[in-house]
């Protein structure tokens, strides 16, 4: 349809449109979309059996929704794709506050309009894309800013009296007739604020101070809410939660391929720092399980939960400090390190609640612990397990490198070394470049140093190396031979 050329009401009659309800127009399409195989949430990872298909049924079943979660699971992600659902563009009467439909016009504005011009009224049109309304739950917003209230200005400027009901002054959700209406943090509204939805979502009609106007709103409505909200800061009204069509559970990534995924796709990274700094697959997983480890953490809230923002971030910074590291040192290209790693604690501790332990040890203890923890956790999958208690008869098959550190008495891996130190240090241990080629042959070679240093790292954990932070960097110790230097 030429949208263009339509200017008027007559015109539209006659072009053949046909209006319908912005629920029906999002259940045809999302039809259209399935039955192409087209891809109706783009760039939302790890929901493609759980939260989509749930969120399509209610789409299809004319539901309100709201999306229930933790933070950082894409919820208000996913509310703001549906208008992708929505047609390019509606006729509305131009000059309708409300976006009035020409074919059922609900304003007293619209209604005069088409009394007075009929066929000659005018026509303009409305993207999708304007078509999307969004207001945080705060503690301040009132029925006023929502629904709406009497103008006393109008009401001065028009001469009216304030019986006129052209002395109102519509909200937000008013204003967004015909549209996609959000509500982040639902519980985060005063319930008294709640309650003034009750008759948009049920019966379809507002009021306002002593106004009851009969307005039928087409909208969809989305809320997003958190778990933790309805203990902590308020919670969902009941006669609400009945009116709303379908409660939809998000959750966080399952596997660390999908949070590769989302991370990469998130991050906001500067093109040189992607040119400079090579980044192993390793160290990319172990970005990955950090935020694994936080989830499951005894010194972090679990109901708060711990947002995908923070794997994003942290990789943000981690590249950040390979690339400070590089500049200092004059290098044109350099491999990631693990000590690259101390850099991301930042995005650590300004992203996880402790709980009253976790405060106790402090938030960059938590941070250093959820390293250590993800290195030991995924160190079995690279390099045979470690038992507790080595079967007697048996050699350890790290115990070359272990006794290279006790002849040695260890070595420093400093952090701002340039490359060719850090890799001449790295290769002078010939039993940790055995056992790279031992068990990891088909490693690239760019990324066995990694490699070596999360051996070395791995060791820490299981106790068979010990590692201490100096003030510009480590220093790697055989275990019993630094007990005995302290003596």
């Amino acid at each position: 349809m030429d949208t263009k050329s339509i200017k008027t009401f007559g015109q539209l009659k006659e072009s053949g449109y046909k209006s319908k309800s912005i629920k029906d127009e999002l259940r045809d399409n999302l039809r259209t979309k399935i039955s192409n195989k087209e891809d109706t949430f783009v760039g939302v990872h790890g929901y493609e059996n759980t939260v989509i298909p749930e969120l399509e049924r209610a789409i299809l079943s004319r539901h309100n929704i709201n999306l229930l979660g933790l933070r950082g699971q894409a919820k208000t992600r996913l509310a703001r794709q549906m208008i992708n659902l929505l047609d390019e563009w509606i006729p509305i009467i131009e000059g309708s506050e409300i976006h009035d439909d020409p074919f059922h016009p609900i304003s007293r504005y619209a209604v005069n309009l088409i009394k007075e011009k009929g066929d000659e009224t005018p026509v303009s049109w409305i993207h999708r894309n304007d078509r999307f309304a969004e207001k945080l739950a705060t503690p301040d917003v009132t029925v006023a800013d929502i629904i709406g209230d009497v103008d006393p200005i109008k009401a001065a400027n028009l001469k009216l009296s304030y019986a006129d009901d052209r002395v109102i002054h519509f909200g937000m959700i008013p204003r967004a007739n015909r549209c996609i209406f959000v509500i982040n943090e639902l519980p985060d509204l005063q319930a008294r604020i709640q309650v003034a939805l009750f008759n948009i979502l049920q019966e379809g009609d507002i009021q306002i101070r002593g106004f009851k106007l009969r307005l039928p709103l087409d909208m969809q409505f989305v809320f997003t809410a958190n778990p933790e909200d309805y203990t902590n800061r308020g919670s969902i009204v009941t006669p609400l939660k009945d009116r709303i069509g379908s409660q939809i559970l998000t959750h966080y990534p399952e596997t660390i391929e999908i949070a590769k995924t989302i991370t990469q796709q998130e991050a906001k990274l500067d093109v040189r720092q992607s040119n400079l700094v090579h980044i192993p697959d390793l160290a990319k997983d172990l970005l990955e399980q950090i935020s694994f480890q936080a989830r499951e953490s005894e010194f972090v809230d679990a109901k708060s939960g711990v947002s995908a923002r923070m794997s994003i971030t942290a990789y943000e910074n981690l590249l950040s400090t390979a690339e400070y590291r590089s500049l200092k040192s004059g290098d044109d290209q350099t491999l990631l390190r693990l000590s690259d790693f101390m850099g991301v604690v930042p995005a650590i501790t300004g992203k996880i609640e402790l709980v009253y332990e976790g405060e106790q040890e402090g938030a960059a203890s938590v941070a250093h612990a959820l390293i250590s923890d993800a290195i030991k956790t995924l160190f079995p999958e690279y390099f045979p397990k470690i038992e507790r208690l080595e079967k007697e008869g048996e050699r350890s098959p790290y115990q070359e490198l272990i006794d290279w550190f006790f002849e040695e008495s260890g070595f420093e891996l400093l952090d701002d070394v340039p490359e060719s130190v850090y890799l001449e240090t790295l290769d002078q241990i010939k039993p940790l470049n055995d056992l790279i080629h031992k068990y990891q042959e088909t490693v690239d070679h760019k990324d066995s140093y990694f490699m070596k240093e999360f051996l070395l790292w791995g060791l820490v954990e299981y106790k068979k190396l010990s590692k201490y932070r100096l003030s510009e960097g480590f220093r790697f110790k055989d275990l019993y031979g630094s007990y005995i230097s302290d003596l």
